[in-house]
């Protein structure tokens, strides 16, 4: 589905580039979501790097895509929209098709609450940017507990929030939104932070329904065109 590319942001020489372009960093999770997602719509896009390890999202071209520096950033058309959510919403509207979102309003909710739990309450508080800061501040084992506590914490409100209506994925046995955000920051919490989640069942269970699917396994950062071994 994805036209890989690592190719720098100022720089496509496809001559048939597909209408969706994601502009992503293999190990932002923000990106892994939205890569996520259009693999479980279908929708083709081309795959542009932006190398935050090397300070590209603050070159003057990528700061005409998204003048906060962040990815993920999708343009389709003319129109450009950055923020993972907002991303994936507009997605949601224009291409509504395997839809993100239930019809029942009171999944729907619990589909956005959990999504905003992931990406208010969890992510941005282990971004490296604060981590870093928290590192050269209190030094490096603090670092790691802040994140471990800051991801414990969203993760037990999750399970709380989802243990009832979980089936096979987060909300039944569609998967749906909150699948979308949790899938990547389980993942995470797993590999780089070291999280326990026997603590978790249900988050844990679900994350085994994620890894068996195909849409899943193909927006793995380390299948990205700029993944670094």
């Amino acid at each position: 589905m994805q036209q890989k590319s690592a190719s720098p942001v100022d720089n496509s020489t496809s001559t048939a580039p597909p209408k969706l372009i994601l502009y992503s960093f293999w190990q932002s999770s923000c990106s892994w979501r939205v890569r996520f997602a259009l693999n479980l719509k279908g929708l083709p896009y081309e795959y542009r790097a932006v190398n935050l390890s090397n300070g590209e999202q603050f070159s003057p071209e990528f700061e005409k895509i998204n003048p906060l520096h962040y990815v993920p950033a999708l343009a389709d058309a003319d129109l450009v929209v950055s923020d993972s959510l907002a991303i994936l919403l507009y997605l949601e509207e224009k291409y509504p098709h395997k839809a993100l979102m239930p019809v029942d309003r009171r999944l729907r909710v619990l589909n956005l609450q959990a999504a905003n739990i992931v990406s208010s309450s969890i992510q941005p508080l282990h971004m490296v940017s604060v981590l870093r800061n928290i590192e050269e501040k209190f030094g490096s084992e603090e670092r790691s507990s802040w994140a471990q506590s800051k991801i414990e914490t969203g993760f037990f409100a999750l399970e709380k929030l989802l243990n009832s209506l979980a089936g096979k994925y987060a909300t039944g046995d569609e998967i749906y939104l909150a699948d979308v955000f949790l899938a990547p920051q389980i993942a995470v919490a797993i590999k780089r932070f070291n999280i326990d989640m026997s603590k978790f069942p249900t988050l844990s269970r679900i994350f085994n329904s994620y890894k068996a699917l195909p849409e899943f396994l193909d927006s793995l950062p380390e299948r990205q065109p700029d993944a670094v071994n």
